[in-house]
């Protein structure tokens, strides 16, 4: 049987994790192991494994299907379909002691961590949301106007092309570029595939660095904004004012405090994690050199 897309190939590793469970115990036991099925009532068996309702409805979460669509008959259908080809394509895998293969074993520890490491983010910026006040939501919308009250539409021309190993050689590249036909030019000689259209930018996405620079913009300035996976290059022809207010405004800023909380759980994180790591051999002058400020262990 064909794996038809990723994601099957991720639910068959998920699958894995509950059989060996979080302590890996089942691990390298063979196909005579049994997992310990998770609470709920049981509502299908796949050969000796079972699905109970407490899986399918994490399968809906994970899916961010919402309540009113999970008794959708195609829905359950398509959900619990990917749900029990895991089940056999998992049981087949123990059957055969793949998870007895080095590889294999390796890619169940990563994805455990990663669980793992996602919960602990999660439960800490969950008891850092549960702090956030009223009062706390309306300081941050009038502290950053340009995403609030003065949020601008605005439409640009822009050229967009995919930032890969060669982005700081573009931006080099770039750098004096006094127009969009400059940046062109320069993306076309160094065969650098990219698209050229008019588009529309809200002002209240933009980084705070390319506020301040929008700030003092002259007429046909070039802009540079990184967009998910591509670079964006744009002039602005238009501005139109887009305030936002009430209680959309206040959603936004509750999302946007829990986005900074937590960027700044993983930031402490990542501090802490490099002071208690202790690095080996060759790998030592190597992170050391990464991180120049910090001392050498």
């Amino acid at each position: 049987m064909l794996i038809a897309n990723k994601r099957v190939a991720r639910d068959i590793l998920r699958a894995a994790m509950l059989v060996c469970g979080l302590g890996l115990s089942a691990c390298g036991r063979g196909a005579d192991s049994q997992a310990v099925a998770p609470n709920g009532q049981v509502v299908a068996h796949v050969g000796q494994d079972t699905v109970t309702t407490q899986e399918l409805d994490n399968e809906f979460r994970l899916d961010n299907i919402p309540a009113d669509k999970q008794k959708d008959p195609a829905t359950l259908k398509r959900v619990m379909s990917n749900l029990v080809l895991r089940k056999y394509l998992a049981r087949q895998a123990l059957d055969q002691k793949l998870d007895r293969e080095p590889r294999v074993l390796l890619e169940i520890l990563r994805s455990r961590e990663l669980v793992l490491a996602n919960a602990a983010v999660s439960r800490a910026v969950a008891n850092k949301e549960s702090g956030i006040s009223q009062a706390d939501i309306e300081k941050y919308v009038a502290n950053n106007p340009s995403k609030f009250a003065n949020r601008k539409l605005l439409s640009v021309e822009q050229i967009t092309f995919q930032i890969g190993s060669v982005s700081q050689a573009v931006l080099d590249a770039t750098r004096d570029a006094k127009s969009l036909d400059e940046v062109d030019q320069k993306l076309t000689s160094m065969n650098i595939p990219h698209s050229r259209a008019m588009g529309a930018i809200n002002g209240a996405d933009l980084p705070e660095n390319v506020l301040h620079q929008m700030e003092a913009k002259k007429p046909d300035d070039v802009f540079f904004l990184r967009a998910g996976s591509n670079g964006v290059f744009f002039v602005v022809k238009s501005e139109e004012s887009r305030p936002l207010t009430g209680d959309a405004a206040i959603s936004v800023a509750r999302q946007a405090m829990n986005a900074d909380l937590l960027k700044s759980e993983v930031g402490m994180a990542t501090v802490s994690a490099n002071l208690e790591a202790k690095y080996e051999g060759d790998y030592a002058r190597i992170m050391a050199a990464a991180n120049p400020g910090e001392p050498q262990k």
